[in-house]
């Protein structure tokens, strides 16, 4: 038995948790991010760099101070049927329902749409999907093996085609910084990078994610958990801080880009263009690769936490009949109404962000406010009704042209915040204090019958 993991195996668990973490959205929105903020972009990847990374990272770190095996665990400090229901909500939303579809999309789109016909789209995407989740599927079976398949293979190979991207751009610049800041980032560049990384949803992935560490770590030995979340906290570190400095890079690409291409729509068309810019025909050949990477191994990673939680959480249900749903639907998805789709599963998000930040923070902070069911609980009950304030409100608008839908806007705007997407804020900060002192009473009514 290991007492502690040696820093080669601690580097590629950091190195496969960043390849968990780093599908095609967060290779394209920094691009992004920079064309907008221009001049003003050290603010802006300042804000970017607190929610972006920030919050993921205090997801990881959380699992590890409070020593839980994943979320479900550590919901439970709430209550246990909230945990069951949370945990569900959370890994069908980041799974099969919504985030594993668009990873399929998102690489078809990027990847491989350019070099097709648009009459030859629609089958050659149902090609794709179908191959996609077939690899998905075969890599997820054996999850011991996922260190080795993503932290040794996809994610060394990903980061070696994307630096030699970077290496270009950055030292053969098409522009300068000199460039003007955008919309938002014009007048208030770090707030506006900020809403971009609390938009990624990378906190729920930190949570949906923690199993696979925590598994990983054990299976090279380590079984003290105490140890196992020191090994956790620190292979968090290391991922983040590679997510940092790769954010940062590429926001700086975005904004030398200007000096060669308008701002585009979104990342991926600028990064289209520099792939092509640097290195020709190759060039879009490189980035397909690229994008289909980054994409594979983040399902890769969803497929597994899915089926290993749901698993351990309802033994019946078998983890082989489990990765074949993960894969099988998402397969189905990715071809038919995405658009809608995403459009019924962001009131879902809007829901469960506030709810996991909450659980995160209060994880975090656990060894000075303690682990106690009062502090938990109460805090989580007055962040649920914003959150699901907020979760309404994000519904498609034809649900909302009535008197309910016009009701639920005008409470959820009484919320301070409520127009930065933070009304449940103000009321889970009053939770958490009702929380500290239902704590503190429960401790003083045990020591006086003590």
């Amino acid at each position: 038995m290991k007492t502690h993991l040696s820093g080669r195996n601690l580097l590629f668990i950091g190195t496969m948790l960043f390849g968990l973490f780093f599908g095609a959205g967060n290779l394209i929105f920094p691009i992004f991010l920079g064309q907008q903020a221009g001049k003003n972009l050290i603010p802006a990847v300042i804000g970017l760099l607190i929610t972006g990374i920030g919050l993921p990272l205090l997801g990881v770190i959380g699992i590890g101070l409070t020593r839980s095996a994943g979320v479900f665990e550590l919901a439970s400090l709430v209550s246990r049927p909230y945990a069951t229901v949370f945990t569900v909500v959370l890994y069908l939303t980041l799974g099969p329902l919504f985030a594993m579809p668009r990873l399929a999309t998102t690489a078809f789109q990027i990847g491989l749409a350019p070099f097709l016909a648009k009459s030859q789209q629609t089958w050659a995407l149902l090609a794709f999907s179908l191959l996609f989740f077939m690899m998905t599927w075969g890599l997820a079976r054996n999850p011991g093996k996922i260190m080795t398949y993503i932290g040794k293979w996809l994610t060394p190979l990903f980061l070696i085609l994307l630096g030699s991207l970077m290496a270009f751009a950055l030292f053969k610049p098409l522009g300068s910084f000199n460039v003007a800041a955008q919309g938002a980032y014009a007048t208030s560049p770090g707030l506006a990078g900020f809403t971009e990384g609390y938009n990624t949803m990378d906190a729920l992935a930190s949570l949906a994610f923690g199993i696979v560490v925590v598994d990983a770590i054990r299976e090279l030995g380590v079984t003290e958990p105490g140890q196992i979340a020191t090994d956790t906290i620190k292979a968090g570190l290391i991922s983040m801080t590679l997510m940092g400095v790769i954010y940062t890079l590429l926001a700086m690409i975005g904004t030398l880009s200007l000096g060669k291409f308008h701002a585009a729509a979104n990342g991926g068309v600028t990064l289209a263009q520099l792939a092509h810019y640097y290195f020709g025909n190759f060039g879009n050949a490189l980035l397909a690769l690229i994008v289909i990477i980054a994409c594979l191994k983040t399902a890769v990673g969803l497929t597994s936490a899915f089926g290993e939680t749901l698993h351990d959480r309802f033994p019946k249900l078998p983890y082989a009949g489990l990765i074949i749903f993960a894969c099988l639907v998402p397969a189905i998805l990715a071809n038919i109404g995405l658009t809608q789709l995403i459009s019924y599963s962001t009131p879902v998000l809007m829901l469960l962000y506030p709810l996991a930040i909450v659980l995160i923070l209060l994880a975090s902070l656990s060894p000075w406010l303690g682990k106690s069911r009062w502090l938990f609980a109460m805090t989580t009950a007055w962040t649920i009704i914003p959150a699901v304030l907020a979760g309404t409100v994000a519904l498609p608008n034809d649900l909302l042209q009535n008197n309910f839908g016009h009701w639920v806007k005008s409470i959820n705007n009484l919320l301070p915040l409520a127009n930065l997407g933070l009304g449940w804020t103000v009321p889970a900060l009053i939770g958490l204090i009702l929380g500290l002192l239902g704590q503190h009473w429960q401790k003083r009514w045990r020591h006086s019958f003590s």
